[in-house]
Formats: C-alpha cells, structure tokens, sequence
C-alpha cells in the first residue's frame, strides 16, 4: 500500500473469468463493477490494453488505465489492472521535476559559476601571460603581467617578469656591446686611415714616414689584439675555457711574468714586489691559462700605478687553497663601479681610460678563466689608496 501511494496508483485484481479478486483505494470509485468483462462485451479487456477516460464510468475524474493478463505455466490465471489519474501524474511530474530537473539546473549554475571562476583564475592570467609574452617577441621589456596571486599562475608570471628584467638587461648589454666594439674599431682605423691618407697626400713628409709607420703598425697590434680578445670570449660563452691542467710551481710563472714588464716598468720607475708566504707553491691548473690571468692582472696594475710607485705580488696559502694577489697604489675604483670591472669593455674612466691602447677585455677573459677553473677572483678597491685583485688556485697534493 505504500508503494502504491508512493505512486498514486489504484490496483485491481480479478481472476480469469473477469471477476474482481481485490482492489486498493476503495474510496476512490463512484461505481466499482463486480467483473470486468460487464463493463465490456468486447475483447478489449480480456488482452493487454492502455486506455484514456474514466473508465467506463469507473472514476469520477480522468485517469490512465493499464491491464495485462498473468499467466502460470501458459494457464490464464486472471489480470492486473493499473489505474492512475492524470491529475494526480501531473502532480508526480512535478515531484520528479523537483528531484531531477532542479538539481539538473543547480547543477549547470554551479557549473557555470565554476567555469566563471576557472576563466578569471586560470584563462584570463593566461591570456595576460601570452599578450605580455608577445610584447616580449617584439622587444618591449617593458610589459608587465600584473599577476600577483600565490599560486602556480603567479610562480610563472614572476618568472615571466623575472625573464624579461634580464632580457632587458641582455639587450642593454648588447647595445653597449656594439657601441663599445663601434669605438674601439673605429679609434685606431680612423688613426690607420688619417695617417696613410697624409702620407700619401704629401702631408706627412717622407723623412717622418717612420714615426707614422710606427703608429700605423701599433694602432694595427691593437686591431689584432682586440679581435683575439673578441674570440677568445666568444669561444669561452660557447665552450667555456679548455683547460689542460698539470702541476706546477706558481711562483715560476709569476716571475717569469713580471720579468716580461721589465723594459716597461723601467721607463715609468714602477717597481715589483714579490712576497710568497706560502710553504707548497705548486698548484694544479692550466700553467697557460694562469699566466694568461697574471699577466693581465700585472697589466692592469701597471695601466693605473703612478710612476715610482711599487706593484705588489702575494702568495698565501689557507687549508687546501693558495691565495694570489696582486696590489697596485694607483687611483682606486669606486665602489659603485668595482661590480663593472668585470664587464666586457668597461674601462673605469668615462674618457676610456688614460690607457688608450687598452681594449677593456682582459679582465673579461680573467674572469672566465678563473671561473673555468672553479675558483674565485675578488677586487678589493679603495680610491685614492689603490686596488687588489685576489684569486685562488687548488694546492697540489705532491
């Protein structure tokens, strides 16, 4: 019964002459027959059969009428009959519209409440990434995602902000690159091409042709010079430095270096000093490379040591490294700039230097070697006092 009111549905039973056995609801009828067949002489009811009406005049309202004939063992044993009102299946329509449907809708609701969410969470940051991206291919640094959320999103579009501050960098290193090699070209071929030009004119008499050939001829060391610097460093970003390391006395090469100055520092009265704290002096590195970084940083000391000062060369050893340094009393570096020295072109006077023959890469190529060898060079600058350049080595075990 409770089925049957669940589902407002009124059951007849009969047998299989048409009597009526049992019925549910029996409030419900305004003439209930006996045996169905006397509301029919025809076979209509005596097969299955679905009928619209009131069941000839059954109910006092229309209803849905269903019946099929039970069978055992191929014997007829009687019928079900099935009587719903048509009121009472709108009244279930509506209640199944209320289980299905609503939550249907609430569902797509949510659903679209979602994807209005994912859109302003996810899409929009991602169509923000790829505008500003696109400013990126065309060279506008500048753009900016403007993500500041914790999540994934966020992590990609700092790393986004964070690529593009060192394109920008890269760029401007570029620029500076180019202006740099643009000056430093431009300087001795227009010196090359002046003097040759005056020689050739007549404005330069042939009895100075030598002084003048001279200055072509150094002007053209520097050319070559720069240009060797240049691949050097070129080669250096592609491969790195290739090292051919041995063990060998640091001292030797540091002798034999400062020797190669000899007739230079005797023309400004600059003077060497050389003092080696260090018990074991062998190292392991690349004996050329290291004389390479000496003579550089010699270099360097003597470019900016006034005449009769003294340039000072260390050794000490800490555990298993030995310490190199090499110390000029020359002008300083300002500690703004000290990070600079390092750069590629970069000469600490903003005229380019009192050293004009200077091409700004030694210390470039310093760098990259030391580093090659996983070691460490650090500047220690003072102005007016002067500078010190310290690198390390790995002490040899023998």
């Amino acid at each position: 019964n409770k089925q049957e009111d669940y589902l407002k549905v009124k059951v007849w039973f009969t047998d299989e002459k048409g009597d009526i056995i049992a019925v549910s609801h029996k409030e419900a009828y305004s003439n209930l027959p006996d045996n169905i067949f006397s509301l029919d002489d025809s076979d209509t009811l005596k097969s299955s059969f679905t009928l619209t009406g009131d069941f000839y005049h059954t109910f006092s309202d229309d209803v849905i009428s269903v019946g099929l004939p039970i069978y055992s063992d191929q014997q007829l044993q009687g019928y079900i009959i099935l009587h719903t009102s048509i009121s009472d299946l709108d009244s279930v329509q509506t209640e199944i519209f209320a289980i299905t449907y609503i939550p249907f809708f609430a569902i797509i609701l949510i659903s679209f409440v979602f994807l209005a969410y994912l859109s302003n969470k996810i899409l929009r940051p991602l169509a923000r990434i790829n505008e500003t991206a696109k400013e990126y291919s065309k060279g506008n640094f500048e753009a900016k995602t403007n993500i500041t959320s914790n999540d994934e999103l966020g992590e990609l579009a700092d790393s986004l902000n964070c690529m593009a501050s060192d394109l920008s960098k890269l760029d401007e290193y570029r620029k500076n690159f180019i202006a740099n090699i643009s000056h430093d070209f431009r300087s001795p071929l227009t010196s090359i091409k002046g003097y040759l030009e005056a020689m050739l004119d007549g404005t330069i008499p042939v009895d100075n042709y030598d002084k003048y050939l001279t200055i072509v001829l150094n002007e053209s060391k520097r050319l070559t010079k720069l240009t060797s610097g240049l691949l050097e460093l070129n080669n250096f970003d592609t491969y790195g430095p290739i090292l051919k390391k041995t063990t060998f006395d640091v001292m030797s090469i540091i002798t034999d270096t400062t020797n190669t100055f000899e007739g230079r520092v005797v023309e400004t009265g600059i003077n060497f000093k050389i003092n080696c704290l260090a018990k074991n002096t062998k190292v392991v590195a690349d004996k050329i490379k290291m004389q390479q970084v000496i003579y550089n940083l010699v270099d360097n000391a003597i470019k900016f040591s006034p005449s009769g000062s003294t340039i000072t060369i260390e050794v000490s050893e800490r555990n298993e490294k030995l310490f190199v340094a090499v110390k000029d009393k020359g002008t300083g570096i300002e500690k703004s700039k000290q990070k600079q020295v390092w750069d590629r072109f970069y000469k600490t006077d903003p005229s380019r230097g009192k050293d004009k023959k200077g091409t700004g890469l030694g210390l470039s190529i310093t760098k990259e070697i030391i580093k090659a060898h996983d070691e460490h060079i650090n500047l220690i600058s003072t102005e007016g006092v002067g500078s010190e350049f310290i690198f390390s080595l790995t002490k040899s075990k023998e």
